[in-house]
């Protein structure tokens, strides 16, 4: 049997539920920028993978540095 999940699930007072895509990024943009504005920027930090395309890696070096704006991000690249 396939356990992998093939949608967004979101956690509604303590329970995890289905939801769609725009509800599931909503809420984790929404859940980020409360972070970054109640605690300042260098509390989010973001892992790359190897494994992703430097594509990806550029993506999220580039998120995280101008959308949130900190450098905390790291990857296993250099490993």
């Amino acid at each position: 049997m396939n356990q992998r999940l093939t949608r967004p699930l979101v956690r509604d007072d303590g329970v995890l539920r289905p939801a769609g895509w725009d509800e599931a990024l909503d809420r984790a943009a929404t859940g980020i920028r409360a972070i970054v504005d109640e605690h300042g920027p260098k509390a989010f930090g973001m892992m790359s993978c190897s494994k992703g395309t430097n594509e990806m890696n550029y993506l999220a070096q580039k998120f995280v540095r101008v959308a949130i704006g900190t450098n905390t991000i790291d990857s296993c690249n250099r490993t």
